[in-house]
């Protein structure tokens, strides 16, 4: 019997010091955000535009009653725009921000997979060399022969930081 509780013990450490990430690309750039901020996963449809907000908020979909923003992260992060097909999705995330939840839905390219992630191995991100604004970028690790940015999900829900850090950004 104490064997089961060494082996309990053992697992739950190794529960302690990993997380699980999603990750999913962007062009050829592959980030992860944090699984438990993950809502669920939907294939891209149409949204309802919203006028005067920033090229990259899509619009607002009707979730299941509550009204979700959507943006796009390619085009939030400068990576250009890129045509919507069968592989592209939206993740719809969930954080607590300022004390309130949040909840908004980011159009990627391509989900990968999960992956398990040991915190020891989380390096800090470079201020240079990354496309995205480091300010959303928590950090960096390798999985199986590639670096995964990790991103920041509840800054990347703040929305009224978004608005006022891109005004110029308006179609």
């Amino acid at each position: 019997m104490a064997e089961d509780t060494t082996n309990t013990q053992t697992e739950d450490k190794k529960l302690d010091n990993s997380s699980q990430f999603l990750s999913f690309s962007l062009g050829d750039e592959e980030y992860g955000i944090d699984i438990l901020r993950v809502q669920e996963i939907r294939s891209w449809e149409p949204v309802s535009r919203i006028p005067n907000v920033p090229k990259y908020e899509k619009g607002v979909v009707n979730l299941r009653g509550a009204i979700v923003p959507i943006i796009d992260l390619r085009e939030r992060f400068g990576l250009g725009h890129a045509e919507y097909n069968p592989l592209t999705v939206v993740v719809i995330l969930q954080a607590k921000v300022e004390a309130t939840n949040r909840t908004m839905g980011v159009v990627v390219d391509a989900v990968s997979d999960v992956v398990d992630v040991e915190l020891s191995r989380i390096q800090n991100a470079p201020n240079f060399g990354a496309k995205v604004s480091t300010e959303f970028i928590n950090g960096l690790v390798s999985v199986n022969e590639r670096m995964v940015m990790l991103l920041d999900v509840a800054k990347l829900l703040q929305l009224e930081k978004l608005h006022e850090d891109h005004q110029d950004q308006y179609h």
